[in-house]
């Protein structure tokens, strides 16, 4: 059987978009390894509403923590440092329900890019992607007509999109998930499990099965002396 990672993330996430960033990086070898991804768009409000969940920046305790972990974070996967733009928390219904439109009519290189410009253009352009307007802006720079856009915008507001964000929001609650992002993993033996946020790749690995080096620390040579 194939083993497959389903990653259910959210543009507003910051660690949906360290995860979208890694994972792609690294499919060409997953690949290699009979390992599928598959990105899927959820509504991280809904998440939180289902499962009880409250955002880090709610609690002081996590918020202050947040500071530092992100800048680790930023510098551990290669991006620009995230600066939290001042509009900061948008509703992200309207660009997600529109990634699910891309991701059904597109390629999917097109569509993880358009879904990988969404964060990068909000922390690192301070550009609010919750306007219909600036996400028209975003969608023209990777090529998509002027028809193409009409189309997705307008898709965010049918009855369709709406329940497929709903659907897929429901799917990662009914899979645990309490959080973004939620990976839902299936292993060469058919068994399946959770993982949570984007620093558990390792454990994920293993439960693949997959070869990889893991972080070690190298010894002070010069402490022999």
């Amino acid at each position: 059987m194939s083993s497959k990672i389903d990653a259910y993330i959210d543009c507003v996430s910051p660690y949906s978009y360290y995860a979208l960033v890694y994972l792609r990086r690294n499919r060409k070898a997953l690949e290699s390894h009979g390992v599928e991804i598959e990105f899927h768009p959820i509504f991280l409000g809904g998440v939180n509403v289902g499962s009880g969940n409250k955002p880090p920046w709610t609690l002081p305790a996590k918020a202050a923590y947040g500071k530092y972990d992100g800048q680790r974070a930023t510098r551990y996967f290669g991006v620009e440092p995230i600066k939290t733009p001042d509009f900061f928390p948008i509703l992200s219904i309207m660009p997600q329900r529109c990634m699910i439109y891309i991701k059904n009519n597109f390629p999917r290189e097109k569509y993880e890019t358009a879904f990988l410009s969404l964060s990068e253009w909000m922390y690192h352009k301070n550009i609010d992607i919750s306007k219909p307007e600036k996400l028209a802006e975003l969608l023209q720079s990777h090529g998509f007509s002027k028809e193409d856009i009409e189309k997705i915008l307008a898709a965010a507001s049918t009855p369709e999109y709406k329940q497929a964000l709903t659907d897929n929001t429901q799917k990662a609650l009914d899979l645990g998930a309490y959080g973004a992002p939620w990976f839902w993993v299936r292993n060469k033996e058919g068994l399946e499990e959770p993982f949570f946020g984007s620093d558990r790749f390792a454990f994920m690995w293993q439960y693949l099965g997959l070869p990889f080096q893991d972080i070690s620390i190298i010894e002070n040579e010069k402490a022999k002396l």
